[in-house]
């Protein structure tokens, strides 16, 4: 590889360990406890897209808050093209950048925004539509889940943080007048960390339950939803319930 690009690479520590065409890997600065969770994400990705790496036709991705990119070039390097990647930082941009060129991804590419302002983007449907990390971030989960509804042709996959669930019958206006509960959100505040490089940008975090996840992504058109099981030995968080990915096919 270039050593012009190594020298970048190697000057800093990364959120991922990207592998590197010599062979080597990126530092991260995540503590080790808590990197298995880009593996198991993987891991659980890879089992979800399987049927499609199957079929002889060419898939295109997007990947909605791409970070540094590391899903973006993984998906490449499962064999989906073109993959674009929509991330808001300009950090985060500029490193996903760099890696692509690293590695040599031209099928990769990645756009400043946020899943807000896509519509004000150049960006088109793509077969698979990947949201890994970002739903718990957000303040308008439902509208996220819409969009990424609007932008799927086939596949969505969608891993999260997810709060404790509520079920039951609600007074909607009088005791002689209930609904049933079909979902419920845990508030997270980050508004002292949208600086953070893995924070939400504007601050109010709803974190669904998995089974208010679901009942939204049905809601809103997905069909065949549920959830991805979590291997023996994945993060513990994806073991225990605490972190889901959930997939949606498109009717």
């Amino acid at each position: 590889m270039d050593p012009k690009l190594k020298q970048a690479i190697d000057q800093r520590d990364w959120f991922y360990r990207f592998e590197l065409p010599d062979g080597s890997t990126t530092r991260s600065y995540l503590p080790e406890s808590a990197e298995q969770v880009h593996d198991t994400r993987l891991r659980m990705m890879q089992q979800a897209l399987e049927p499609l790496r199957a079929q002889p036709e060419q898939f295109s991705v997007l990947d909605l808050a791409s970070h540094q990119g590391w899903f973006s070039l993984q998906a490449a390097a499962l064999g989906f093209a073109p993959v674009t990647g929509l991330e808001p930082r300009a950090s985060h941009i500029a490193d996903a950048r760099l890696m692509a060129e690293a590695v040599g991804a031209g099928q990769v590419r990645f756009v400043q925004s946020d899943i807000e302002h896509i519509g004000g983007t150049d960006i088109e449907p793509a077969d698979v539509v990947l949201m890994l990390g970002l739903l718990y971030h957000l303040e308008n989960p439902v509208a996220a889940i819409r969009t990424a509804h609007a932008y799927c042709k086939r596949l969505c996959l969608i891993e999260t943080q997810v709060g404790p669930h509520l079920s039951g019958m609600l007074d909607w206006g009088s005791y002689e007048f209930v609904r049933p509960i079909q979902g419920c959100f845990t508030v997270i505040d980050e508004t002292e960390e949208t600086h953070g490089n893995e924070a939400s940008t504007e601050g109010i975090c709803l974190a669904p339950s998995a089974e208010t996840l679901l009942w939204i992504m049905r809601k809103v058109g997905f069909v065949d939803v549920g959830l991805v099981a979590p291997p023996a030995d994945g993060y513990e968080q994806h073991r225990h319930g605490k972190r889901v990915l959930a997939v949606g096919h498109m009717p």
